[in-house]
């Protein structure tokens, strides 16, 4: 990928853009619309990380990454991955579904985490294939009907 490719905060300047991103029709079960992603970060101020993927200055997708969630509610199993990955249906393909996955993963070790969770529905038109390609394994966990993966990072490199 091109030293193009960047995350940008989600501003007023910028929504239209981000909701007007698209799957393509037959993956529209797949994903929430980035305006309902929008409206959860707004309900989680802190935890929600809402980015659009811009390559240079167009907008080839959007993703929402979380920080610290509660999952047991009681502190004991606090987690940080991927809520949500929309890349716009041309777009597809190209490798920007791989750089949103290891900015959020560099983000996740920046903010001192070693593992990035993500769900995703099973099946043929599902993207597991994907994840799995990137090192996610299955936790053995579900999140409604979906799998539960996970990706250890390792420690944050020295230096940074």
């Amino acid at each position: 990928m091109t030293s193009t490719l960047r995350l940008e905060a989600v501003t007023a300047a910028n929504l239209d853009t981000a909701l007007a991103l698209e799957v393509r029709p037959e993956q529209e079960h797949l994903v929430a619309p980035v305006v309902k992603s929008l409206a959860e970060a707004y309900v989680h101020p802190g935890v929600a990380w809402p980015r659009l993927i811009l390559d240079g200055d167009r907008a080839v997708g959007f993703l929402m990454a979380f920080f610290g969630l509660d999952f047991a509610g009681d502190g004991t199993d606090l987690r940080s991955g991927l809520w949500r990955l929309t890349i716009a249906a041309g777009e597809q393909g190209r490798g920007y579904g791989r750089f949103a996955v290891g900015a959020v993963a560099a983000e996740i070790r920046e903010r001192g985490g070693t593992r990035l969770t993500t769900t995703w529905h099973v099946g043929e038109d599902g993207p597991e294939r994907f994840y799995l390609r990137l090192g996610f394994r299955p936790t053995g966990e579900t999140s409604g009907d979906q799998r539960v993966g996970a990706l250890e990072l390792g420690p944050r490199p020295e230096g940074h």
